[in-house]
């Protein structure tokens, strides 16, 4: 393990709900205006921080262009009020964008570069659709069959997951079905209290007889995407939606959705000088490639390098979030691995709560460091698969 100068600690993390994308709670609400309300959230829970001594916002987005293009992380950070001095940048490793976001604030802190930095992550699918609104691939993808994986669409990916790790539809559609029912229980039982920081959406409705914009604001807290009514035989009668003979459907498939999540990272010194609490020590972070046409089995190959680097075990991880891009290539991992189930996303992953993308990292992140305070947890782990071929996983330490 390489050798430190000085520990970052995660003083706090917080997330807005997810909405469902296209028809959702955010499907008019910009994703930078989303993290603005999560920025302000983290530092209403550190009163006593100088916003002054924040050096940097590192912000992760899968497709920063249209309505979160033009820097929105050095935007929303204007946005919200912060000093001028205060920068902004906005990083992309696609799924694992919000988690990298992380790691990077870290590794200022922890190298002496800065003492007090955010990191977090946002993401609109109802305005920016996956793929961006221009997708233009280099043609050279199509000229070798080696990089041809990359132009295939995350569906096929998991079809060709399933048919080599030999995960039989039942197996996915029980999987999706159980994120479900641990995502209700979880909601039903204020597990998503400590980390939600509630939104006010301001509807706008035009009144036609006197040509005036009324105004009405309602307040969401909880997330869209979890079904009550979910069953067995419901997610048996969806068809394939990728391969005409496949495995893979909407229903044991993440939900494409709106959301953002906000951390605020300190070093020691800054934890005193401020009066701080931490919640969390970062502890370590790895991202490795894998073939593109199976970039869902990436954490098979991020997770141990993750564990090497903080020199830790896996059964030291008490609480781990396995991000569910798909049933399929959640359960290659998790076989794969010998990861514990009971241990893997206890309160429902992306399949019911929805898979923001460039955010989730951000608030699986918010996720995993307020679960390991409440179950009195010591490490933690969020990972995950992303597009074109890799896999990124990130270890947190309860303080």
């Amino acid at each position: 393990m390489s050798k430190q100068v000085q520990d970052a600690y995660i003083v706090a993390a917080t997330r807005t709900p997810i909405g469902k994308s296209g028809r959702g709670y955010f499907k008019n609400t910009r994703s930078d205006d989303l993290l603005v309300r999560a920025i302000q959230a983290a530092l209403a829970q550190v009163p006593t921080l100088d916003p002054k001594a924040i050096e940097d916002a590192v912000i992760g987005c899968s497709f920063p262009e249209g309505e979160q293009g033009m820097n929105f992380a050095r935007i929303a950070v204007a946005l919200a009020g912060l000093p001028h001095s205060v920068g902004g940048v906005t990083i992309n490793r696609f799924c694992a964008s919000g988690v990298t976001a992380i790691q990077m604030a870290a590794d200022r802190i922890r190298v002496g570069e800065a003492d007090v930095m955010i990191a977090g992550g946002a993401e609109s699918m109802s305005m920016v659709p996956m793929g961006g609104n221009k997708p233009a691939f280099n043609p050279e993808i199509f000229t070798r069959d080696e990089n041809v994986g990359i132009a295939y669409g995350m569906g096929l990916t998991a079809e060709k997951v399933a048919e080599r790790w030999k995960v039989s539809r039942e197996d996915q559609d029980a999987f999706a079905l159980a994120s479900h029912q641990r995502a209700i229980k979880a909601q039903q039982a204020g597990e998503f209290a400590d980390e939600i920081c509630p939104v006010d959406i301001i509807q706008r409705v035009p009144d036609l007889a006197t040509g005036e914009i009324r105004y009405s604001t309602r307040t969401v807290s909880l997330d869209e995407g979890p079904r009550p009514d979910t069953s067995l035989e419901g997610l048996g009668k969806l068809r394939p939606v990728f391969a005409a003979k496949g495995s893979v459907t909407a229903g044991n498939s993440s939900q494409t959705s709106d959301g953002a999540g906000a951390l605020i990272l300190a070093s020691e010194k800054a934890v005193k000088q401020f009066d701080l609490k931490p919640l969390a020590r970062f502890v370590s972070f790895a991202s490795r490639g894998v073939p593109p046409e199976i970039m869902g089995i990436g954490p098979i190959e991020a997770i141990p390098a993750a564990l090497k680097a903080g020199g830790l075990k896996l059964d030291d991880m008490g609480w781990i979030e396995l991000n569910e891009a798909f049933a399929a290539q959640s359960l290659a991992v998790i076989r794969d691995l010998g990861l514990n189930p009971d241990v893997v996303n206890p309160m429902g992953g992306a399949i019911a709560l929805g898979h923001p993308l460039g955010a989730t990292g951000a608030i699986r992140a918010a996720t995993t460091i307020h679960a390991l305070r409440r179950h009195k947890l010591k490490y933690g782990m969020v990972t995950m698969c992303i597009g074109t071929g890799q896999g990124a996983a990130g270890i947190f330490e309860a303080v």
